[in-house]
């Protein structure tokens, strides 16, 4: 018996990569799973958290607990809006209570297949040299460790290659590349500079918001590397 899994497609897929909310979906129903897309959902408010807005971000943040509670699992392409509602949610909540019960069943994409539904091998192919990054939030609140890369191992014909100093923070961080540009770009070249030393035709992670800001540098560069999210890659077949 399938769950039944509710899309938090987050504000970027829905206003700039709905790819990516679209491959979210293609691989939990290839799963056997029934995806519904809420249409009550809005910004979880990360953005205004983020930035100090903390009155603003109440009413987005008890908006997103109602829109969400009723469903078995929440599943979003994003490290970093799931961070969000798991750490900064219950902070600021008119409700904590139900706002901690909305995060614990919270899931980025590869947590969700591997420690949720116990999935490794989606079924995807994607004949190509790959290299991933690990996105901040990600490998640091949510702690993902190696499950996007194990997913990406069994991708059939996929040639995985390391990523040097994967680690490192690609310069985005939201509002900081604004805030903060020259130091933003010059993370942004460092973060290049190893991509392109992976000779890979493709760089993935598991945020739209730094790839964005990683394509847009590689495209200006006329590297000819391209990015796709991981959930992209995931719903990928012959």
């Amino acid at each position: 018996m399938g769950m039944r899994i509710a899309l938090f497609a987050t504000c970027l897929a829905d206003a700039m990569f709905p790819e990516v909310a679209i491959a979210t979906v293609t691989v939990l129903e290839r799963l056997g799973h029934e995806v519904v897309f809420p249409r009550g959902q809005t910004c979880c408010g990360q953005m205004h958290i983020n930035t100090g807005y903390q009155r603003q971000a109440r009413k987005l943040v008890g908006h997103h607990v109602d829109v969400f509670e009723p469903y078995d699992a929440i599943v979003a392409p994003s490290g970093s809006c799931v961070g969000s509602v798991r750490h900064q949610h219950a902070a600021i909540a008119r409700d904590p209570v139900l706002a901690e019960r909305v995060a614990a069943k919270t899931w980025e994409l590869s947590e969700f297949l591997v420690d949720v539904l116990g999935v490794v091998d989606v079924g995807a192919s994607f004949p190509h040299r790959v290299t991933y990054h690990p996105t901040c939030h990600s490998l640091r609140m949510l702690r993902v460790g190696d499950k996007p890369l194990r997913l990406l191992r069994a991708v059939r014909g996929i040639e995985l290659v390391e990523l040097p100093a994967a680690d490192q923070c690609c310069g985005f961080g939201g509002t900081f590349a604004l805030k903060n540009a020259d130091t933003s770009a010059a993370m942004l070249a460092d973060k290049m500079r190893h991509i392109v030393q992976t000779d890979a035709e493709v760089v993935t992670a598991g945020d739209s918001s730094c790839l964005m800001h990683i394509g847009g540098g590689l495209s200006r560069a006329g590297t000819g590397v391209r990015t796709l999210h991981l959930a992209q890659i995931l719903a990928s077949t012959l």
